[in-house]
Order: structure tokens, then C-alpha cells, then sequence
């Protein structure tokens, strides 16, 4: 009897200690695993050595994932810095000849003996150049958008500012269509924002305001501020929007069927979008067909330090 308890007592003694050690093990494979993990996503990580056990095994199996991953994210890396150098390339490749049609022509314009027929054919080039010029600019941005190479770094600005930038950009368009562009907005207002890429934003709607109001309407840009966010509009009373048509307008490359003889190519809300999204924020628009069209973007009042890439 004595004999029995004894073994008795020696096998639960041994199952205490291979409980211990197993959890021992396990805690270790598992501590082992997370600081694998941290490594990788430090950019630290370094494969290391492992014996044959089970537990070591599922170790190196990480390790090899890890390891997999992070080469991975090193091809992806390369492939985008060479991207960015292609798009680079282009743009400045293009951006020199265009503007020197553009100056030839100017200088052809000033021609104060030039028929008007020749005159005319001088006018069609520049336009014609001016929109070769916006095209590729907008193809090249949607190209950085989409090689996830554009990175905007909201921080508190004033966004008086920025409207003013904006409205000053479509001076001259408006002009020429004497229609009034005006801003109403607080000085005090801010909001966190990258001010460069938030002016593009707000530019595509602003051009398009522009582009569909008639002759002697008002294109306006305001401001409010909120509890978590600020709301700026731009607000137009020109043709309108269809309803069915306002779930689509922020599609990339879409063109609504009464404004395809007006220059552009369907990216510009898309682009703004993009933008705005990527800096925690949101666009809405209203519309009525006849009535004009409000855009409304929403933007964050709390400064952030984070750097977001879209």
C-alpha cells in the first residue's frame, strides 16, 4: 500500500514538473514570438538560431514569415522610390515645353500686325496648351495618389488663408465671366490641415463652380467652426447637379454627359476626395438641378503631429 502512494506521489510530482516545464516553454515560445513581432514591425528584425524542438520550430516558421515580410516590404519600397523618380521625370519633362508654347504664343498674341485669323489660331494654341498642361498635371497627381507616394501632414492653420489662396487662384477665370467670387470667414478659424494639398482640394471645386456657374453669377467660399470640426463651403448658383448623378461625381474619370465639352477629365472631386479623406476628414454636396450646388468639407479642428499617406 505504502509502495502505491509512494508511486502515486511520484508521477503527480512528475506531472506538476512537465506542467511547469510546458508552461514554462510555452510562456517563453510566446515571449519570444511577440518580441519577434515588435521587431519586425521596429524594423529590427534579424533572424536568429533555433534548435529542433516543436516549440522552436513554430519560432523559426515565424521567423521565416517575418523574414519573408519584411523582404517583401523592402521590394515594395524600391518599387515606389522608383515610381516617384519616373513620375518626377515626367513632369518635368513635359513642364518645360508646354511652357514654352505657351510663351511662344503669348509672344505671338502681342503681334500688333497679325491678322485676325492668325490670331485666332494663336488664342486656339494657348487654350489648347493651357489644357494639355492641366491634363497632364491631373494625371500625374492621380499617378502619385496612386503609387501611395503623396503623404499630406495636417497641422493647425488658419483658414482664412487658405480661401483666400483658393479664391485668388480663380480670379481671373471669374473675370472673364464676370461672375462674383467672394469669402466669408472668421479670421480666428482654424483647422488641421496641410495647407498645400488642402488648397488643391478645395481648387478642383472652386474651378468647377467657375467652369458651370453662367455669366454674372456668384461662386462664394465661407467658413464656420464647430465643437470637433470645421466646415468650409463652396457654394455656387450655377447649373446644378442631377441627384442621380451626385453618388458619381467623386468617381475617378467620371464626366456628367452636359459637361463633356467643357475641358477636363473626371478626376479632379475624385482628387479632393483622396485629400480631404486622407486628413480625417469628409466631403458632402447638395445640389438641385437649376438651383446651383454647395460642397461642404469637413475638417478636424484638434493639430495632429501624424503624417498620413494616401
Amino acid at each position: 500500500m505504502k509502495i502505491a502512494v509512494i508511486i502515486l506521489s511520484i508521477l503527480a510530482l512528475a506531472s506538476v514538473v512537465w506542467a511547469i516545464t510546458v508552461h514554462y516553454r510555452s510562456a517563453k515560445t510566446m515571449k519570444s514570438l511577440q518580441q519577434m513581432v515588435n521587431s519586425a514591425i521596429d524594423g529590427t528584425f534579424e533572424e536568429t538560431v533555433f534548435d529542433e524542438s516543436q516549440y522552436s520550430a513554430l519560432e523559426a516558421r515565424m521567423a521565416q514569415y517575418l523574414q519573408s515580410s519584411q523582404l517583401s516590404q523592402r521590394n515594395l519600397s524600391k518599387e515606389r522610390d522608383k515610381i516617384k523618380t519616373l513620375i518626377s521625370d515626367i513632369s518635368h519633362q513635359t513642364k518645360t515645353p508646354i511652357t514654352n508654347i505657351l510663351l511662344y504664343a503669348q509672344i505671338l498674341a502681342e503681334k500688333e500686325t497679325m491678322p485676325p485669323e492668325d490670331r485666332d489660331i494663336v488664342r486656339q494654341i494657348a487654350d489648347q496648351s493651357e489644357r494639355l498642361q492641366f491634363l497632364i498635371s491631373a494625371l500625374i497627381n492621380l499617378s502619385r495618389l496612386e503609387a501611395d507616394i503623396i503623404s499630406v501632414k495636417p497641422v493647425s492653420s488658419h483658414v482664412k488663408e487658405l480661401l483666400d489662396t483658393v479664391a485668388a487662384q480663380g480670379e481671373s477665370a471669374a473675370e472673364q465671366k464676370n461672375i462674383t467670387l467672394e469669402v466669408q470667414c472668421d479670421p480666428e478659424i482654424t483647422a488641421t490641415m496641410d495647407e498645400k494639398w488642402t488648397a488643391e482640394a478645395l481648387w478642383n471645386m472652386v474651378d468647377n463652380a467657375i467652369k458651370y456657374t453662367p455669366q454674372g453669377g456668384t461662386v462664394s467660399l465661407s467658413a464656420e467652426a464647430h465643437e470637433m470640426f470645421c466646415t468650409i463651403k463652396v457654394r455656387d448658383n450655377g447649373m446644378g447637379i442631377d441627384d442621380q448623378e451626385q453618388s458619381r461625381i467623386f468617381s475617378r474619370f467620371y464626366r456628367s454627359p452636359r459637361v463633356r465639352k467643357e475641358p477636363g477629365v473626371g478626376i479632379g472631386l475624385y482628387l479632393s476626395r483622396q485629400i480631404i479623406s486622407a486628413q480625417d476628414g469628409f466631403i458632402k454636396v447638395y445640389s438641385k438641378l437649376g438651383k446651383g450646388t454647395v460642397f461642404s468639407v469637413s475638417l478636424p479642428i484638434r493639430a495632429t503631429e501624424k503624417v498620413y499617406d494616401f
